[in-house]
């Protein structure tokens, strides 16, 4: 796959709908407390957390799955507003108790910029493909 910006273009496709899921209050409701959908809070977090990125250190994904400092700043501040929720829910809570938690508003904020940021940069990403030659 090529990729102007980031080493690691297919870890992005996994980031990328996962961050959009921490944005989606709807989304949550209606699949993850669903228990005939496969995606759910678990699913979401070790996409972004252990297996795509570190949400909780992700300097080191810049350039690999994270397009820029933004993306990483924006992505810490993410891994930030999880942590005071798992923290004041506990880490084995079930997922509509995350929902439900007073933080929770945190998280989606700030995965809906961050959710922002990197759409937008893929455009400039694709935009730069298309006027490289790759059609």
């Amino acid at each position: 796959m090529i990729d102007h910006g980031i080493a690691l273009p297919q870890y992005r496709l996994h980031v990328v709908p996962a961050v959009v899921a921490l944005a989606g209050p709807t989304w949550q409701r209606e699949v993850w407390l669903d228990p005939g959908r496969f995606e759910n809070l678990g699913h979401t977090v070790h996409v972004l957390f252990d297996d795509f990125c570190d949400a909780d250190d992700p300097s080191p994904w810049l350039g690999r799955s994270l397009r820029t400092e933004e993306e990483v700043e924006l992505m810490a501040r993410l891994g930030a507003a999880y942590g005071a929720v798992q923290d004041s829910v506990g880490a084995d809570a079930r997922d509509e108790v995350y929902l439900d938690s007073p933080g929770w508003s945190a998280v989606v904020a700030v995965a809906a910029r961050l959710a922002q940021v990197l759409v937008s940069n893929d455009h400039v990403a694709l935009s730069n493909l298309h006027d490289a030659g790759h059609y």
